[in-house]
């Protein structure tokens, strides 16, 4: 669309710092939005329909990186201005009327909404929580307003675009497609989302007939089986368990590249990192399960009730812990259920013995404060009050807060009503206390008897060894992977001559995380273990397989060649673990497949380009590091990688490239590089300073 800007008019700073939902109750808004695959925009007009609750001359919204706007009202132009990321119109606004304002935009997002290059086909995917839809989609940044989206997105006829609600009708013209999305019930903006890229789908349907839309890559089509593995069943359990129907009119769930986060629980369309497709081989080792059943969780806590404030962030954190947590029982057993709340445990009471301990309704608490001790609040509450009033509490707090916004208060009040219980002491020692309460907590866990035997035996570390072997021979062969784990890192440090009776029950056990104890914490590899160490290399876990291979490598140079056609070809998880290290191992091994050393470090450099995951380029940086073999290619992507939108992989650059600069032949190679732009070459010439 074709849009023009109007004269901009100047509010005073007071007028911004209005509280905005006192003044307009927003309904709903339509949105028709342009995806511009090239110019990297956002072409929109919208309709906002609205009520407004006082007297005023003027409204706001939120909206930010605008190249161009205009707004009507009945057919009218009316006054619009632009000020400190707040979109201004100027009308005589009366209290208890409705209106419907007309406005049209260019957006030039630069986060929030991204577009990534996903080996050489473009993807677009947003993320609206703690970046703020408003940087592509003028609205309210308060998740106290709630407001009914419908997304109608052109793009490329090639694309699909996925988004809130339910797709109604796909047009197409002029080589674009409009996907036409409705939503029935309202939403805070931050939950508004959508993904347009290369995708196909499966559809399953729930015990309750809702319709679960699966997405994935085609190049991914053989890991979509291990990926979705116990979506429907997380999802039964799930409504069977808080005892509330699903909320909106289906669901669906899109792997992106270059996520900010492992997923995030828009409403009705859940985004996650691609890194988390796997095959059945990665499943054992890294899986969606916990990923899914927490965003899953999330539909209800946090999409259909909604905190007020950060003070209360943990009504959605700690429940979404929490549901997976029971999903993941429903699934894998009650062992893992009381392993995963121990391992919480132990890291909450480091934490308070530190005294770095948070209280839970401290709105800037860490996400091991939210997501963990939430989690552990609502499991000693159930335990306190019993399953079935803890069931119904729940169930009565949704329903009594259905699409509106909550406070903690709001829950312990319906806990309190149904349980009959005054729930003071449960709030001060886990809502408002700092220190984690580790004596209650390690109670609850001995009511587990796994757990009663694992801490038997980890009571066994400051033991002699000539004191427990016999323990730990017997413990190695348990049933039970956790403590098989636990007795073989207790090994860690021991003479050699002393516990390799203990190793090789421990590989003879065939249990794959016992064994992969072995290949994570066993250093110098003795001759005696070399053969079983070496079936390492055949077990179904890519991470056991990662650490055999480099461990074999460093321990035994005679057989690197054997070791390195044994593992050819295997790529490992979506960030290509093995791969890349076989690489960089194929490139430091004296005299193997020399006529291939150009070929191998062509493909090592070539992943560093950002075209493909930053994952899989981050493990090449790393490797090309190590072996001291940067060229101008993976030096230039290195500085690309420094500007990246995810800030923990651009740290990671930024490190390694402070480190290459003070070495004077990085540093000339560095500072003879072309081809980056104004805003790379500016960050760059800073860093060679």
């Amino acid at each position: 669309m074709r849009i023009f800007l109007i004269a901009v008019f100047f509010i005073s700073s007071h007028f911004i710092a209005a509280q905005q939902t006192d003044i307009i109750d927003i309904k709903r808004v339509e949105a028709n939005l342009d995806l511009d695959f090239y110019y990297k925009t956002v072409d929109g007009d919208l309709d906002l329909e609205f009520s407004i609750l006082k007297d005023t001359d003027s409204i706001y919204l939120d909206a930010k990186n605008l190249v161009e706007y205009y707004a009507s009202i009945k057919g009218k132009g009316i006054k619009v201005g632009f000020n400190e990321g707040q979109l201004i119109l100027k009308h005589d606004f009366k209290a208890g009327k409705d209106y419907k304002i007309h406005l049209e935009y260019i957006a030039s997002p630069d986060k929030a909404l991204y577009f990534v290059d996903n080996e050489g086909s473009v993807q677009v995917w947003t993320q609206g929580q703690g970046k703020y839809t408003s940087n592509w989609l003028p609205s309210l940044d308060d998740m106290n307003d709630k407001i009914e989206f419908d997304l109608n997105i052109s793009a490329p006829s090639d694309k699909v675009v996925i988004a809130n609600g339910t797709l109604v009708k796909k047009e197409q013209a002029n080589g674009l497609t409009t996907w036409k999305y409705d939503m029935v019930n309202p939403i805070s903006s931050y939950l508004v989302a959508l993904a347009a890229g290369t995708y196909k789908k499966d559809i399953m349907t729930t015990a309750s007939g809702v319709p679960i839309e699966l997405y994935y890559y085609p190049r991914d089509s053989a890991k979509v089986s291990a990926t979705y593995r116990y979506t429907q069943q997380i999802f039964d359990f799930l409504e069977a368990e808080i005892m509330v129907p699903y909320p909106w009119q289906n669901y669906k769930e899109v792997p992106v590249k270059d996520f900010l986060y492992a997923g995030m629980e828009n409403a009705s369309a859940t985004i996650f990192s691609d890194n988390l497709m796997v095959d059945d081989t990665a499943f054992i080792d890294r899986n969606f399960v916990n990923v899914n059943a927490h965003e899953l969780a999330h539909q209800w806590f946090g999409d259909m009730v909604t905190e007020t404030s950060g003070t209360h962030h943990w009504l959605q954190e700690g429940f979404a812990t929490y549901y997976a947590l029971l999903a993941e029982k429903s699934i894998f057993g009650e062992d893992y259920y009381y392993w995963q709340l121990y391992q919480s445990a132990e890291q909450l009471k480091e934490l308070s013995d530190q005294g770095k301990g948070e209280k839970l309704l401290n709105p800037k608490a860490s996400s091991l404060t939210f997501y963990q001790k939430g989690a552990w609040a609502l499991h000693i509450l159930r335990e306190q009050i019993g399953d079935e009033p803890f069931r119904m509490a729940v169930q009565r707090y949704l329903n009594d807060h259905r699409y509106k916004n909550v406070s903690t208060e709001d829950f312990i009040a319906s806990a309190e009503a149904v349980s009959g219980q005054d729930l003071t002491e449960f709030v001060k020692d886990w809502l408002n206390q700092s220190a984690f309460q580790a004596t209650e907590a390690l109670e609850s866990l001995k009511k587990s008897p796994f757990m009663q035997e694992y801490l038997r035996i980890n009571a066994l570390r400051k033991v002699p060894l000539e004191q427990k072997q016999e323990q730990l021979m017997d413990a190695v062969t348990l049933p039970n992977d956790y403590i098989g784990q636990e007795v073989v890192y207790q090994l860690v440090g021991e003479p050699i001559s002393q516990t390799m009776e203990i190793y090789e029950r421990a590989l003879a056990s065939n249990k794959v995380m016992v064994r992969q104890a072995i290949a994570l914490s066993l250093e110098e590899i003795p001759v005696a273990l070399k053969t079983g160490f070496e079936s390492l290399l055949e077990d179904e876990s890519y991470l056991t397989k990662e650490q055999a291979l480099m461990k074999l490598w460093f321990n035994f140079p005679e057989n690197r060649p054997q070791y390195l056609e044994k593992t050819r070809g295997i790529a490992g998880f979506t960030d290509k673990n093995i791969e890349t290290l076989w690489l960089a191992l194929a490139l430091a091994t004296k005299d193997f497949d020399k006529s291939s050393w150009q070929h191998y470090y062509d493909r090592l450099t070539n992943y560093t380009n950002p075209s493909y995951s930053f994952y899989i380029r981050e493990n090449a940086f790393q490797y090309l590091y190590q072996l001291q073999l940067f060229d101008a290619q993976s030096l230039g992507n290195l500085v690309l990688g420094c500007m990246h939108h995810n800030w923990r992989f651009a740290q990671s650059c930024r490190e390694l490239l402070d480190v290459l600069v003070k070495d004077e032949n990085w540093k000339a190679m560095l500072q003879g590089l072309g081809g980056l732009n104004k805003k790379q070459q500016e960050f760059l010439d800073k860093k060679l300073q």
